[in-house]
């Protein structure tokens, strides 16, 4: 398992959500931590598909004119091949 460095930080929440986090014996670092990997992995994410958009565009230009490479030898569900 890989060591994590920690970092404290200052963030201003809502008290009385706060409040209701302690009651119920919610680790709220471990919360916001969680929602910050999510949220950085969310926006990574569209970052990179935005990035590529023209490749993915350029791709599927070349599909539309001259099919899948693979169609032959691909299944689909419930079919013998991409085709069917």
């Amino acid at each position: 398992m890989t060591a994590t460095t920690k970092r404290k930080t200052s963030l201003t929440l809502d008290a009385q959500a706060l409040d209701r986090a302690k009651d119920l014996g919610i680790n709220v670092s471990a919360v916001a931590e969680t929602a910050l990997v999510q949220a950085v992995a969310e926006a990574r994410r569209k970052q990179w598909l935005k990035e590529n958009a023209d490749a993915f565009a350029a791709q599927s230009d070349w599909h539309e004119q001259h099919g899948h490479p693979l169609a032959d030898i691909m299944t689909a569900p419930g079919a013998t091949s991409w085709k069917d």
